[in-house]
């Protein structure tokens, strides 16, 4: 066997799991919003749930997609655990589709075709309203011509009699029907899944070597149930640094593959026969009969039905014991115990987990959430900070609020830096607007935490300066202040967290408003408050710098808002 094949064999592979990427990244970019609105609304039980997630799958052809999704919006608390691993059942019936793709190319010669293809995506690209479904072309198209270069050089490389005595003798040293070679080709499966990180790549592979009668038919079953488990290590080795919810989802993904594929081998057999006899095809006619040409010309579609029963059937069987897998996962996977709040970490954003941008996208606008609500929570303690009397008291909350300011400074370096990862990627011109958007929204809100740590080092150094207290009128103003733009704040919370369709901006602006003319008024009353000796004009600039602090933290919210609303506020 020469390099140039070897070469020819790994280039054609690369060229099917690109083709299958492109191909899933187009269909997300021309569905992504819509299925993630279906996804959260029609999953109000297990068989709803089951439903959604084999229609999602077969719509964006990846199953990884359709399980990010569902651990985000458990993460969000749109989703029950219980309803995210029925929606995994059926993500695993959606993904069968593209095994019966893969059986496409070796039922004709798919790669007459592909050029077409080629030939009006690259139109269609060039056509700026139209470059997603290009995108989406060219994607099939390089996986067709992958998988059919493939397949071309896999019948070489068998009609090669070097080659193929090679092969053929390494695979019939594993021929017996005994349960350690059968456990040995379940390894393999895992492993090659594993390592490729594509279920279709190896589900491609395995379908080659079965038609050119290498593999004999049980083997390359036990490679397809292999697969099945290995897809769902990748899931759990992405999900590590995941929070518990995301672990949990991801491990039940792999509980109920390893569920399937224990009484798949039980009955593997009698299983086995019955698909073949779906298919019509004859397990025992050999190499010296004349019907076996065409008898090996079915195999690609036994694995494929093989493939579609045994996830159908596995699905059906567990779907009445959602609740048990759901204690089980519970169980085996706790808590971490930590105390988030005090400790920076992005919740939603891992290394890894995302897979495509658009659903990337999705991933750090919760992040911003996370980080809109953890601002807030800052300005709570300096209002705190405020009235504290005690020394020791004092001391331990400045020093949480000044954690929070780096924790606030580094949310924003990591959420940018991921915005701009994505951005690299090929993107829908809405989705490079909402990147745009979300660039500032992290701006502002990054503003807004050292308005907050301003405003507490204000607070310290009084306090350090051993300088006389407020005046009761002054406490009470800053406190009506403070309460402005707390309202302000959980108005901005109010627009993250919900859809901005639904959001009143004008009570934003209204708020943001009686701030300014707050401000206005108490600048007034403290000029004529010096003056007539009320208190000390070392006093009265502290205070105002608090006042004068608050009206700048509510602009930020303004920014914050108008950022995520795509409005500006009209100038009066």
């Amino acid at each position: 066997m020469s390099i140039l094949v070897v070469f020819k064999l790994l280039g054609s592979l690369a060229l099917l799991m690109f083709g299958m990427k492109s191909m899933s990244e187009a269909l997300q970019k021309m569905a992504g919003p819509q299925l993630r609105h279906v996804l959260g609304a029609m999953t109000t039980n297990r068989f709803t749930g089951v439903l959604t997630g084999m229609f999602v799958t077969a719509a964006v052809q990846s199953s990884t997609a359709t399980t990010l999704m569902t651990v985000s919006f458990v993460n969000a608390g749109l989703l029950t655990l219980m309803q995210a691993i029925s929606v995994i059942m059926g993500a695993h019936i959606g993904t069968t589709v593209s095994a019966w793709i893969m059986s496409l190319g070796f039922s004709f010669n798919i790669t007459d075709f592909v050029y077409v293809g080629f030939f009006i995506g690259i139109i269609l690209i060039y056509m700026k309203k139209r470059r997603i479904i290009g995108d989406f072309l060219f994607g099939i198209a390089f996986l067709f011509l992958g998988l059919g270069t493939l397949k071309e050089t896999g019948f070489a490389l068998v009609e090669d009699p070097g080659a193929s005595a090679v092969i053929t003798a390494f695979f019939q040293n594993f021929n017996e029907p005994t349960f350690w070679n059968s456990f040995f080709f379940l390894v393999m499966g895992t492993v090659l899944t594993l390592c490729v990180q594509s279920s279709a790549a190896i589900m491609a592979i395995t379908m080659i070597l079965c038609s050119t009668g290498v593999l004999h038919i049980d083997q390359g079953i036990m490679l397809v149930l292999g697969e099945n488990i290995g897809t769902t290590i990748t899931a759990n080795i992405v999900a590590m640094g995941a929070n518990t919810q995301a672990r949990r989802a991801a491990f039940a993904h792999f509980t109920i593959n390893v569920i399937g594929v224990t009484w798949a081998i039980i009955i593997l057999q009698p299983f086995v026969n019955m698909v073949c006899g779906l298919v019509g095809f004859d397990r025992t006619i050999g190499p010296d009969d004349a019907e076996y040409a065409v008898n090996l010309g079915k195999i690609a579609i036994v694995l494929a039905t093989f493939h579609s029963v045994f996830n159908i059937t596995n699905t059906f069987l567990q779907i009445w014991f959602v609740q048990y897998i759901e204690r089980f996962v519970c169980w085996v996977i706790k808590p971490k115990k930590q105390d988030e709040e005090e400790d920076f970490k992005l919740h939603f954003i891992t290394s890894g987990i995302m897979k495509t941008p658009e659903l990337s996208v999705l991933e750090a606008q919760k992040e911003i959430r996370d980080f809109a609500e953890r601002i807030q929570k800052m300005f709570g303690m300096v209002r705190e900070l405020l009235v504290t009397k005690d020394d020791a008291a004092f001391s331990k909350l400045y020093a949480r609020i000044e954690k929070y300011e780096s924790i606030s400074d580094d949310m924003e370096i990591e959420i940018a830096k991921y915005l701009d990862q994505v951005s690299n990627s090929h993107l829908s011109d809405e989705t490079k607007a909402k990147i745009r958007a979300m660039l500032r929204e992290i701006s502002e809100l990054e503003s807004i935490g050292d308005a907050c740590f301003n405003m507490a080092r204000t607070i310290n150094r009084k306090v350090q300066n051993k300088q006389e207290h407020f005046t009761q009128p002054q406490y009470e103003h800053l406190h009506q202040m403070m309460q402005l733009t707390d309202d302000a704040l959980t108005q901005m919370n109010v627009l993250m967290t919900g859809r901005k369709e639904s959001f009143d901006v004008n009570r934003s602006f209204n708020i943001e408003n009686e701030i300014n003319n707050f401000r206005q008024q108490l600048k007034s009353q403290n000029i004529n408050d010096v003056n007539n000796h009320e208190y000390t004009y070392a006093v009265g600039t502290i205070y105002m710098d608090l006042i004068n602090e608050c009206e700048k933290l509510g602009d930020y919210v303004v920014n914050v808002v108008e950022a995520r609303m795509g409005t500006r506020q009209k100038e009066a």
